[in-house]
């Protein structure tokens, strides 16, 4: 059994951003370049905790080592590059979300950029979008970037009050479809909002690209409320593809959705999914079924990981949950705790054969401290499910309490 001391050793280890004087780092995202076996690791650097005190995107790269006689699996990250091309006179770029088109081996960074000195409560209070929609483009890892492309000429844009993407990471589905999660309020002009509405109502949506990135269009609006989303691809027994929604609530429990080419349609609320407080974001990957212990990553169907907060009222001990019925809400499994106190926001992505990274904000006395990230096994996932009480404040398994 370790001691606390340990505990804190290891997570320092662990660490990505670190938050120190007047620069925070905030809203992890990660994606894993399986053709360069490469991380790019994705945040905010602010000058306080504060969304309008966004200054810049910032990036890492990092490569996966194995620890020949323990197995255990390490990232060593590169330092830390702002990414410059990420910007817009007049503006903050926020909520970075790559998503990869594999034909062409580009890798799109989608974000935000709000005008400075505008926030989000004043848009939704006066029904001004004052947010542009932008991405950049690289093909070499983050070595070198495109300029940006402003897509906010986008006919949707104009009906709502603010929106972002993400944060998090997109998807590309089997079919080749370029996926980014979006959220957006809609303005109380529109249909969204009733009679008694007095601000703007938000809403999960998808913009997606059917022509390798070439065009972008926005998707129908989840009928039910809901914020900060992720998506994933996952498949049935008959071979049929769905694209899942789980999106971010203003309390109680999480919105998941389904679109099986029709539109998102929510799922009946299972109550497995807990909201913290008043809402905070989630991470969800997909990834091939394990049969008999083991994986196959040729495998059709899939099953889905998902990250949060375990708390209902606080942003605390981070979750991984588990679903092997991923069209049944029912499915989801209890937490497996893999930071104990304070966690905040999160990005899952995929390495291969069972394995996984997650990019998350935690702490000691704040999440805000720093991002951190843990490289872990789907069996450790479901062994840890089944688990009465996790009282883990890692995946290294030393108990602290």
């Amino acid at each position: 059994m370790g001691d606390k001391q340990s505990c804190k050793k290891i997570k320092e280890e662990r660490t990505v951003f670190l938050s120190k004087g007047n620069e925070v780092y905030r809203i992890p995202s990660l994606f894993y370049d399986r053709d360069n076996k490469i991380f790019m690791a994705f945040a905010e650097q602010r000058s306080t905790t504060n969304d309008a005190d966004a200054k810049h995107l910032v990036m890492k790269t990092g490569t996966l080592k194995e620890e020949e006689s323990t197995g255990v699996r390490t990232i060593e990250w590169s330092e830390l590059k702002v990414v410059k091309e990420a910007h817009l006179d007049g503006h903050r770029p926020m909520n970075p979300c790559p998503v990869y088109e594999k034909t062409s081996k580009t890798l799109f960074l989608f974000f935000v950029c709000v005008k400075d000195g505008i926030t989000e409560s004043w848009q939704r209070f006066w029904g001004s979008n004052k947010t542009r929609l932008c991405y950049i483009t690289t093909k070499d890892g983050g070595q070198t970037w495109s300029s940006v492309t402003d897509l906010t000429h986008l006919p949707d844009i104009n009906e709502w009050a603010t929106f972002a993407v993400g944060p998090g990471h997109g998807l590309q589905t089997e079919s080749g479809k370029l996926i980014i999660p979006t959220y957006a309020y809609a303005s109380c002009s529109t249909s969204y909002c009733c009679i008694s509405c007095n601000c703007s109502v938000p809403h999960a949506l998808a913009l997606y690209s059917d022509d390798k990135g070439s065009s972008w269009k926005f998707g129908k609006m989840l009928e039910t409320k809901s914020v900060e989303c992720e998506i994933a691809e996952v498949s049935d027994d008959a071979g049929y593809n769905y694209i899942y929604c789980n999106a971010r609530s203003e309390g109680g429990y999480r919105v998941e959705a389904l679109d099986d080419g029709a539109g998102f349609k929510t799922l009946p609320s299972a109550r497995k999914l807990v909201e913290t407080g008043k809402g905070c974001q989630g991470s969800v990957v997909s990834f091939p079924t394990v049969s008999e212990g083991a994986t196959t990553d040729s495998s059709p169907n899939k099953w889905l990981l998902y990250t949060h907060p375990s708390d209902q009222s606080n942003r605390i001990n981070l979750g991984v949950y588990l679903n092997k019925t991923p069209q049944d809400p029912n499915g989801w499994s209890k937490p497996w705790i893999i930071n104990s106190g304070p966690s905040g926001y999160s990005d899952l992505a995929y390495i291969g054969d069972g394995w996984f990274a997650c990019l998350m904000e935690c702490g000691v006395q704040k999440y805000t401290e720093q991002i951190a990230y843990e490289v872990f096994h789907f069996s450790q996932v479901e062994k840890g499910a089944l688990q009465e009480k996790n009282c883990f404040c890692c995946v290294c398994s030393c108990v602290c309490f």
